[in-house]
């Protein structure tokens, strides 16, 4: 998988986590009867608990060897569990949020990938048509995003799984979407992931984009999305977390709101990721 570095300018390969395995669960038929086990929300609570076990703690030393983590930008040094680890808050001397009013920042460390979404509220998302609708189950009027933008942020097992508020604003309404557990990659492009798999949206009032909607997506074996109970929130304050696994946000703009980065949209029009951080900014706000 080849992802783009905008930092450096250039592009790195990168191993999709669990890759042998992931392709036996989707691609061998056997391993498809064991998906449906997999899958389902039980199996990550079982996942989940392990890994809230002291003796889950052993599994931190080769993770962080293996995906280069830098302990010392975050507030503990030990961890009580691979949860414990995985949930890792970072030193607020380490945060990097650009708070300027009219730029547009990143609400997580993930790669990035840009839709336009048409006038007929759609969006074709690797190989999947979504409406609106479905991604937020008709619980909510999105009438006013046509021609607006969407934009997903895929977060990879060794990436930080707190995310934030992209502006200052209210919540306006909140609520839990019940599903599975797939995959978010390109192995599991067969299921329409946006639209099966468990999530919690978001419609926040912001002051400098107006509504948006806010998608947080559970991925395989991440049993829970942790938001906090938050109402009135500041640019780039903290919404929430994933527990382990690989994970999605998902982020719709109306129309007019937001002009995304050029080399963002270069990359993402060539369907390559790019790699953005906690509060970077990667917009910035459309003057009416």
């Amino acid at each position: 998988m080849k992802i783009y570095d905008r930092c450096k300018k250039e592009y790195i390969e990168t191993e999709q986590y669990g890759q042998g395995k992931l392709e036996f669960l989707y691609g061998n038929p056997f391993g498809r009867i064991l998906l449906k086990i997999v899958v389902s929300p039980f199996t990550s609570k079982i996942y989940g608990k392990y890994n809230s076990l002291p003796a889950s703690a052993k599994k931190i030393p080769e993770f962080v060897d293996k995906y280069n983590i830098r302990l010392d930008e975050f507030e503990k040094t030990r961890y009580n569990s691979f949860n414990d680890f995985f949930t890792r808050k970072r030193k607020p001397d380490k945060m990097n949020i650009d708070k300027n009013i009219d730029t547009l920042i990143s609400p997580a460390d993930s790669k990035l990938l840009v839709y336009d979404i048409t006038d007929e509220l759609k969006v074709f998302i690797k190989g999947s048509t979504y409406t609106l609708n479905e991604l937020v189950r008709d619980k909510t009027d999105i009438s006013d995003y046509k021609g607006g933008i969407c934009l997903v942020f895929r977060l990879c097992m060794d990436d930080y799984h707190r995310y934030c508020f992209i502006d200052k604003g209210r919540l306006l309404k909140s609520y839990y979407i019940k599903g599975k557990l797939h995959t978010v990659s390109s192995i599991s492009k067969e299921y329409k992931i946006f639209k099966e798999n468990t999530r919690i949206v978001s419609i926040c009032d912001t002051e400098n984009f107006a509504q948006i909607v806010q998608i947080e997506v559970g991925a395989l074996l991440v049993g829970r999305i942790v938001n906090h109970e938050i109402t009135m929130f500041s640019k780039g304050e903290e919404k929430g977390y994933f527990e382990p696994g690989g994970s999605t946000i998902v982020l719709l703009l109306k129309k007019n709101t937001a002009q995304i980065d050029s080399d963002i949209l270069q990359q993402s029009g060539n369907g390559t990721e790019t790699i953005v951080k906690y509060g970077e900014r990667i917009g910035k706000k459309i003057n009416a």
